[in-house]
């Protein structure tokens, strides 16, 4: 197998595949069997292959099939599709949200699938078709991988949510400005899912509408399943965000009321030590006719009464509930 080319199937139409011998891909791909090829889009021999064994094709298909950057989306050409879905990243130091594209070209007689990083699903696809328990045909190829893709989110999806819950948690039981961090973080890959996400229940929904010759009415039930899970999916991460803000909101409450009563509590200190800070400092200037200065016991009878005006203003401030 060429480093470019990563899988080669010929599918036997009963769920099973055997791999394509390398001299035979190109004749293959082109015969009424069903065959699969799955390429690396980041090796230069790769678009050479693609326009010189699918020329008979939209040269349009080449250059989405290649595209650095892409969103999900259907395209329907004569009774192919192009299809361009995403699934969560669940490569080695690699983020969820960083979503892995697939570029696949489908028709009833072949199906030639792109990637730029490893997809998990599409090897899952590949265990059950030497297994014998992979797809027939195009129409349940495409189902299956909709399906896998859809699966294999549920779990990361699952864990954001947990997530929010426990910075709920922490919010409600000790609030504290280094929970900001984790809401942001919730906060970003909800938005970072929902980006592809909803084009991409778009797509699904595109496609289930279509009329082509080998998409049968049982795919097209099974897409409309991965439909229903996307848009739960939507919902949940629609739910998400909202629960975050929610979350931050109530964090920025709670650091504000924290922040007035300690405001409060100093306003209250200083306004005790207003007067005495008058008097002591009226008093203290080093002038002539300071009441006292003859007097040996002047220093008790002003600390009296500095003690009676904190007295009278404690009084005075639970009377008017000012604390």
């Amino acid at each position: 197998m060429t480093a470019h080319v990563l899988l080669t199937y010929r599918f036997d139409g009963k769920g099973g595949g055997q791999p394509i011998a390398e001299g035979e891909v190109s004749r293959q791909i082109e015969d009424d069997q069903l065959a699969w090829i799955h390429m690396d889009a980041t090796h230069p021999a790769t678009r050479v292959w693609l326009e010189k064994e699918i020329s008979y094709l939209d040269s349009f298909i080449v250059g989405a099939l290649l595209e650095d950057e892409t969103r999900p989306r259907m395209t329907q050409i004569g009774d192919g599709v192009l299809v361009i879905l995403r699934g969560v990243n669940l490569n080695k130091d690699a983020d969820p949200e960083d979503m892995v594209s697939i570029r696949l070209w489908i028709d009833q007689h072949r199906i030639i699938s792109v990637r730029r990083r490893k997809l998990k699903a599409v090897w899952d696809i590949a265990k059950k078709l030497e297994a014998g328990k992979g797809p027939a045909d195009a129409g349940q190829f495409i189902s299956m991988l909709a399906s896998r893709l859809f699966e294999r989110m549920e779990p990361v999806l699952t864990a954001l949510d947990e997530a929010t819950d426990n910075i709920e948690e922490k919010v409600l039981e000790s609030a504290d400005t280094s929970l900001r961090e984790g809401i942001i973080s919730v906060r970003k890959q909800a938005i970072m899912f929902r980006r592809f996400m909803a084009p991409q229940r778009d797509a699904i929904s595109q496609l289930r509408s279509a009329d082509f010759g080998w998409l049968q009415e049982v795919h097209k039930r099974h897409l409309q399943e991965s439909t229903n899970r996307v848009v739960r999916y939507l919902e949940d991460l629609d739910a998400i965000r909202e629960r975050a803000q929610i979350v931050k909101d109530e964090l920025a409450n709670i650091l504000a009321d924290r922040l007035n009563k300690n405001m409060y509590v100093l306003s209250v200190i200083a306004a005790i030590f207003l007067p005495l800070g008058f008097l002591t400092g009226l008093l203290g200037i080093n002038v002539g006719g300071i009441p006292g200065s003859d007097n040996g016991n002047a220093f008790w009878m002003f600390c009296g009464i500095l003690i009676a005006v904190v007295t009278t203003q404690v009084i005075m401030f639970r009377k008017f509930d000012w604390f």
